[in-house]
């Protein structure tokens, strides 16, 4: 593939950082810091337009919380004026990246998402007999810097967006040269991208025509229950010697006719289910929703977005009954 340059003045661009803006504000329009950058728009605008001409941009200016759901991480948030260029970077960049992606790759990408995967899983399911269910052990805080930035300069020929790549992933690192922070948007992307070689390879060296990835969720599928374990060997050794990554142990070989769990589902050839831990969820943050707004914590319109997302994740399964028994046994939404 052809590399692509002449990007680093498009993400400067003044009419680029509007749109950056944009998008960056959305769903935060009351947050003291959007307040603040929105009062002085124009001049915060020319002050990061003005950083990028000089290639002084400030990155690195984090702040780090901790979430529990669905699992305890550590969340790292960029200040706004950051999320406007990680926006910026992003609106030229992601179309290149999105080139290079193949066809069943489904995590950060337009017209994807969960349930297109999940819906992709279920085909691959009715074709294939047996499943081979992988993810990769504690991926953000595993990516390589250094391996990255030479995949970038693969796809890239811009040496000043190059540069400024490197900037940022030296903002952020778990163990020497490692790591990406959870919660930016740049991060999401590039550690999407860092597994398209792997995704290549599958496809183009390996072959394998039942194949899909979400992130650092991935499976394989085959007829031949041998031919899986073949694939294991091999993807291990790929992992590790091009991407130094390492498989976690809940390695999952199985028949597809017994349910394959995949983004908190559980597919079959004819049928997608929610998983047990998903129901549970499901259940308690409903319960936790509902006490919130009786608390007065949380306003009916907050209850009614969040629920509608809540409710929207059941909808990829075959759950209509259960949700409808929930809500009748808790009287939530009632």
């Amino acid at each position: 593939m052809k590399r692509i340059g002449n990007l680093y003045h498009r993400i400067a661009d003044p009419d680029n950082l509007r749109i950056a803006f944009r998008k960056a504000v959305r769903g935060k329009c009351d947050r003291d810091e959007v307040i603040r950058f929105r009062d002085s728009f124009d001049d915060n605008l020319a002050k990061l337009h003005g950083q990028l001409v000089c290639h002084d941009v400030s990155v690195g200016n984090y702040r780090f919380f901790t979430i529990n759901d669905p699992k305890k991480r550590r969340i790292c948030a960029a200040s706004f004026s950051e999320r406007v260029l990680h926006h910026a970077i992003m609106n030229i960049c992601e179309p290149v990246l999105d080139r290079y992606s193949i066809f069943d790759s489904y995590a950060c990408r337009a017209g994807k998402g969960q349930r297109a995967a999940v819906n992709r899983a279920r085909a691959f399911a009715g074709n294939f007999a047996w499943y081979l269910k992988l993810d990769i052990c504690k991926y953000f805080d595993s990516i390589t810097h250094e391996v990255l930035l030479k995949l970038f300069s693969r796809r890239f020929k811009d040496n000043d967006l190059l540069v400024m790549f490197g900037q940022i992933l030296n903002t952020y690192h778990t163990s020497l040269g490692r790591g990406l922070p959870i919660g930016n948007l740049v991060s999401q992307h590039f550690a999407n991208f860092y597994l398209g070689l792997f995704d290549h390879w599958i496809k183009e060296e390996r072959k394998v025509k039942g194949y899909l990835r979400y992130m650092d969720d991935f499976v394989l599928f085959n007829d031949s229950r041998e031919a899986l374990k073949g694939d294991l060997a091999l993807v291990k050794s790929f992992l590790d010697e091009e991407l130094k990554l390492e498989l976690k142990d809940n390695i999952q070989i199985n028949r597809t006719a017994c349910g394959l769990p995949f983004l908190g589902m559980r597919i079959y050839p004819i049928v997608v289910k929610l998983s047990a831990r998903s129901k549970t969820r499901f259940v308690r943050k409903l319960r936790d929703y509902e006490m919130r707004t009786v608390r007065g914590e949380m306003e009916s319109q907050e209850l009614a977005e969040r629920v509608s997302s809540l409710v929207e994740f059941t909808r990829i399964a075959d759950s209509k009954g259960f949700r409808r028994e929930v809500i009748n046994r808790n009287g939530v939404l009632s």
